[in-house]
């Protein structure tokens, strides 16, 4: 699971260290040896000169079958690390990553997928052990999930056979580290962020002899404005790409600058759809109907209103306030007494209120029972706090006893230090937009869209798939569907984005329906993108 840090960005699992460790016995993987593919470790060197300790470049590989999907997939796992380094050459960070790739696979033919959270500073526990990957986790989502046991269960709707799967840590989550003359101030930004991803996918592909593979890119939450920025990056060094999938996404922050009524206008239709789903509105036609009629309100009389200001009738506020309300769920009063600007945190805690229940924020399917029934706010997330001992448990299990990886190191649910140090200047690729630095994205709200425009403009065989669930109040799909209608593109590459919309919410895989359909709209667009 991934969230928004500054405004909307900020893992609901910062809090968790974990050491990896198990004593079961694994089911059947053939584990080969260890095959370092750099020079054993430097030890820390002392003094003023005192560095961190370089691991060497280390795997440990495991053969499986998968056999839930259309056809039966041999493939190996490997579990390991690889080390960037900066303009000196010198490492800095050791990268850790899980790799699925198909045996016998012609490396020209067979895709490969880099897939990762967000945060920014967040593991991809989540994409890895829910998503496309071979294995998921079963939940009882929506309600909580109980404890342990768990279950791993193959997933039928992996990617598997499509494409290879390369889930990477950020730098200092998971097992990822700084290490040499590495500090927290090397991977803690935008810019630096991609950059060391740049250099992970780089590396990569050259260890794996990649370079003449389909490539494609595949983030979830902050991991899509890294894909943004990303893959305009590399296509910029030569390193092309496929496609790009945008799960939950948010692509400019600037929305989020105190005053700016998109922010506000971007959630109206995902409280519509949250209201049809609770039943808090009359139910005629379809939801997608609603949905756009709550999409047209937003953009035309809603915006209108907002722009208004003070200075709107009091007539007319009376009746966008009573649309609103009908749109919503909520009292006319309400609606109101907030100056038609409902904020989601607020509408998780006012929609059931008097059903003495709050909403998810990931996601509103799930409900939870606050202290205070009479508070503004919610006092915590049920739809983080139902699901994470599930995942965070099975991956631990998972990694020691069918991977065969063990370390002593803990494994960082999110990364010391990175969220508070976060630097959010971003300097965009693309001319055009005020100047590649300047102007629209040299603000210290980034602006990812510049660059993912700019590289569909260089590349343009680049496809998008945006996918989006209903009842996400992390990331709302019409903000999404604003950012990505801002590229400016000429006309005959505006067919290069695709949406699709599921039942679910930021991790639209938490419902195996929504799972299932989202497998069906990859599978036809991995066909295409070739």
């Amino acid at each position: 699971m991934t969230a928004f840090s500054k405004a909307i960005c900020v893992s609901a699992f910062c809090a968790a260290l974990l050491i990896c460790t198990s004593s079961a016995t694994a089911q059947n993987p053939q584990r080969r040896p260890t095959n370092p593919d750099a020079a054993a470790g430097t030890p820390a060197a002392t003094g003023d000169n005192a560095t961190l300790p370089i691991p060497p470049e280390t795997k440990s590989e495991t053969k499986h079958d998968w056999t839930a999907g259309a056809r039966p997939v041999h493939y190996t796992a490997t579990a390991g690390n690889l080390l960037i380094r900066d303009e000196k050459d010198k490492p800095i960070g050791s990268i850790f990553y899980v790799a699925y790739t198909e045996d016998g696979a012609p490396a020209k033919s067979r895709p490969i997928t880099f897939l990762y959270n967000g945060g920014p500073g967040s593991a991809t526990i989540w994409l890895h052990m829910g998503s496309v990957g071979p294995v998921r986790v079963v939940t009882d989502s929506p309600k909580a999930t109980g404890p342990a046991p768990f279950s791993i269960v193959p997933n039928q709707y992996s990617l598997l056979d499509k494409t290879d799967l390369v889930f990477i840590d950020a730098p200092l989550c998971g097992f990822s580290r700084a290490v040499g003359t590495g500090t927290v101030k090397d991977f803690a930004g935008v810019d630096q962020d991609i950059a060391a991803f740049n250099k992970f996918i780089t590396r990569y592909i050259t260890v794996n002899n990649r370079w003449a593979s389909p490539k494609f890119l595949f983030g979830e939450s902050y991991g899509t404005p890294r894909s943004a920025a990303l893959v305009a990056s590399l296509n910029n060094d030569g390193i092309e790409f496929n496609g790009v999938t945008l799960l939950s996404s948010v692509l400019n922050y600037f929305v989020n600058s105190p005053g700016y009524d998109l922010d506000t206008k971007r959630y109206i239709p995902s409280y519509a759809a949250i209201a049809w789903y609770y039943n808090k509105v009359p139910h005629t036609g379809t939801m997608k109907e609603f949905v756009q009629k709550a999409r047209e309100f937003s953009r035309g009389e809603y915006s209108a209103a907002l722009d208004q200001g003070d200075m709107l009738p009091a007539a007319q506020f009376d009746a966008v306030a009573a649309k609103l309300a009908g749109f919503t769920g909520l009292s006319v009063q309400y609606v109101k007494e907030v100056k038609l600007r409902i904020a989601p945190t607020r509408f998780r805690k006012e929609l059931l209120r008097g059903d003495d229940a709050i909403l998810g924020r990931y996601d509103a399917r799930f409900e939870g029972v606050d202290t205070d029934n009479a508070g503004e706010n919610p006092g915590y997330d049920p739809s983080d706090t139902g699901i994470s001992g599930a995942y965070v448990a099975s991956f631990h299990d998972y990694m020691v006893n069918e991977l065969k990886y063990t370390s002593t190191e803990p494994y960082f649910l999110s990364g010391p230090g990175l969220n508070q140090n976060w630097d959010w200047h971003h300097s965009p690729s693309g001319a055009g937009f005020g100047g590649g630095g300047g102007g629209r994205g040299g603000a210290v709200e980034p602006d990812t869209v510049i660059d993912l425009s700019d590289a569909m403009r260089k590349n343009p065989h680049l496809r998008v798939f945006s996918a989006n669930g209903w009842f996400d109040l992390a990331t709302p799909f019409f903000g999404t569907e604003h950012d990505l209608a801002q590229m400016m593109l000429p006309a005959n590459l505006t067919g290069n984005v695709s949406f699709g919309y599921y039942p679910a919410g930021h991790m639209v895989y938490l419902n195996v329906d929504a799972l299932k359909e989202m497998h069906a709209d990859l599978e036809k667009w991995y066909s295409e993108s070739k």
